[in-house]
Formats: structure tokens, sequence, C-alpha cells
């Protein structure tokens, strides 16, 4: 492990700096930017860009921004989906099939991508759960997946610690958040104060990047009010019951909890899509209608989706109870015997996307209290 430095110093009118160097040594910038109504990470090469003064409020169905005044860059708690869009695509071509004059198939992969990324503005919840694609699509168990590999290889991340929660937030209760972990994989992690950034580097290569800046180190009174800024966003509202509900979950597959549940639920899949961690897909083949060629196709896919569970003429799980069963048990028990931990890294973003509102912490709450219940009975 790297032995970590002390804390240094980007004044707000150096960040600019920090984009440019970046860029000449060939990264696209990719940050936070408003775009709909929401915050999104799309390409920027200048500060301008950035959501200055910008505040989001969540709340289970609910989203807002609201402009608060201040020069800051980082007021926002979460971005509508994290980086997972653009390591593991919604949409991609796996290979390529052409038939030629004489009929002879040939098949070929398409290029992996090689474009160096840097994203600014990932957060504590945001690194945990890429920490947790990572474990899926680069395992030494099975083949890595080439298109992932190539794109993480490339990517260099500035994260933010959050300096305020949002009423969905619960990554305190995970372990997840809301510090950036030293471990976490970040190449700098920066807390925004009103005069500039306290700046932390997490890898060789940010220490580079941080040492071309010429930066100063960070003063006492800068490290302590980061630390007190940072202190603000532990203020969570919610919360899990545990960090390993597996056995809680396993065994309560029977719940009538499930049926209040689906009467709510829309199967529309929202939370898998905004979720950072989930990594469904499916596959398939779109010919051209000629049949001189093929394509195999991912696109992301949902255990909320009839198809997700179709084998042999049978939908497997034939209705919305089932649907959100299988989600709710893989993420908080599945996860432990696959991954040692759970899937879920407490961003809250299923909360504020899901069109019914349904709080998977109070959900988890209901079947954690009952039981213990029925096992104190």
């Amino acid at each position: 492990m790297m032995h970590p430095l002390p804390p240094h110093f980007l004044p707000r009118d150096q960040l600019q700096q920090l984009f440019d160097n970046l860029q000449r040594n060939g990264h696209q910038i990719y940050g936070p930017q408003v775009h709909d109504g929401a915050i999104v990470y799309a390409p920027l090469k200048s500060t301008s860009a950035l959501p200055q003064g910008v505040e989001d409020h969540h709340a289970p169905a609910s989203y807002r921004l609201k402009n608060n005044g201040s020069e800051h860059w980082f007021d926002w708690v979460s971005t509508a989906q994290g980086v997972k869009p653009l390591l593991f695509r919604p949409h991609e071509t796996l290979w390529r099939a052409t038939r030629d004059a004489m009929g002879t198939l040939h098949f070929e992969e398409p290029v992996n991508s090689t474009a160096k990324l840097a994203i600014i503005g990932l957060r504590a919840c945001d690194l945990a759960a890429l920490k947790l694609q990572d474990r899926h699509f680069l395992s030494i168990n099975h083949s890595p997946d080439p298109f992932y590999a190539a794109r993480r290889q490339h990517l260099f991340i500035i994260a933010i610690n959050c300096t305020r929660a949002v009423e969905s937030c619960f990554c305190s209760s995970t372990g997840d958040g809301p510090r950036c972990d030293p471990t976490a994989g970040f190449d700098i992690a920066m807390t925004e104060l009103d005069s500039g950034f306290v700046i932390t580097s997490g890898s060789l290569q940010g220490r580079q990047v941080t040492k071309q800046l010429a930066l100063r180190s960070a003063s006492k009174a800068e490290c302590d009010e980061a630390a007190q800024r940072e202190a603000n966003a532990t203020r969570q509202v919610r919360a899990v019951p545990s960090q390993n509900m597996r056995d809680t979950l396993f065994n309560a597959l029977d719940h009538p909890q499930w049926d209040e549940i689906a009467s709510r639920c829309l199967s529309c899949g929202n939370c898998t899509s905004v979720c950072p961690s989930c990594f469904c897909y499916s596959e398939q083949s779109e010919a051209e209608l000629d049949g001189s060629s093929s394509e195999q196709q991912r696109e992301w896919d949902s255990c909320f989706t009839q198809g997700h569970s179709y084998m042999h003429g049978i939908t497997v799980r034939h209705d919305t109870r089932l649907r959100y069963r299988q989600w709710l048990t893989h993420k908080f028990a599945g996860w432990h015997d696959q991954y040692g931990r759970s899937g879920c890294t407490g961003c809250g973003r299923c909360i504020t996307w899901c069109p019914p509102g349904i709080d998977i912490t109070a959900e988890l709450a209901i079947l954690n209290r009952d039981r213990g219940e029925t096992d104190d009975g």
C-alpha cells in the first residue's frame, strides 16, 4: 500500500489548471453538469460547465435542484447515475459476423476502447460500487470482461468527499461513506472549501498529477474545516438494519411483506438502472435483412423484466412479487456468498428514482423486525 502524503491545498481558481493538465495528458474529462433538470456526468473542458451553487434534494420518488447562491461546484450529493454507464455500457456490440461472396463466415471483435477518461465528482458510495463492479467484471475466477477492462485501465478518478447528506442517503450504515476511504481506489480525493480544495492523492498517478500543480501543503485550519464539513454528511436519516442480512432474508422468502411491496412496485426497473452496482445484461443477435452480416449485442437488463427469468418457454419469476424479492435478496443476501458483502453501497438512488417511492431501508427494517420476533418466539 502506498504511504499517504500530507494533504495539499488547491485554490479554487486553479481547478481549471488541473483540467488543462489532464487534457494535455490525453484524458477526456467527464464531470457533473445540469441536463434536463438533473445532475449527470458528461464531457467537459472548463469549470464553467460545472453546476456552481447547485444543491440536489432527494426524497422517495422526488428529486429537485435549487440554487443556493454559493460559489461551490460540488454542493450536490449524487448524480442521477454513477460511473457505471461509462465502464459497463448500456448497449454495445460484442462481436460481428459477415458472410463473403463464397458464403464463408468471418468473425470480428470490435476494437476495445483505449481512450483515457478522467472523471471528477465520484462520491464514496460510487467508489465502493466501482470496486464491486471490478470484482464482477475483472474476476480472476473467470475471464475478465475485455470491454470493461479496457475502459477501467485508462480511468483517472477525482473523488469528492461529501459535505452534506440528502434524505435518501444511508452510506454510513453500509460502511461505504460518506468520506472516501484511502483504499477506495481514487487517484485524487478533494474536499471543497469556500476558497478551494483540500486534496489528497490515492495513487502514484494521482501524485504525479498533483505534483504538476505545484501545490502548497494544506494548513491545519484548512484540514480542520474540511473535517468539519465532512462531518455534516454523517447526519443521515436512513439506515439499513445490518450490514449482513443474508440469513434474515433467505429465511423470509414467504414473508407477507413481499405481497405488500408488489402492490406498489411497477416492475419498471428504475432501481436497477440507477443502481451503481447492478450488472445484469441480456444478449441478442441483430442481423441485416439480406443475411450478409449480424452483430451479437448486449444491453442492460433487469431482474424486473419478464425476459430476465425466461427459460425454455417458462418465465420463472412471473410476477412482481417474485421479481422484487429476487432483486432485494440478491442485493442484500446473495452477494455475501458471491463477494463477501452486500451489493448495496447506500447511495439511495433507488429510493429517489422509484416512481411509487419504495424505500428499501424501510422494507428491510420490516423484514428484519418480523424475523427477530419470529426467532424470539
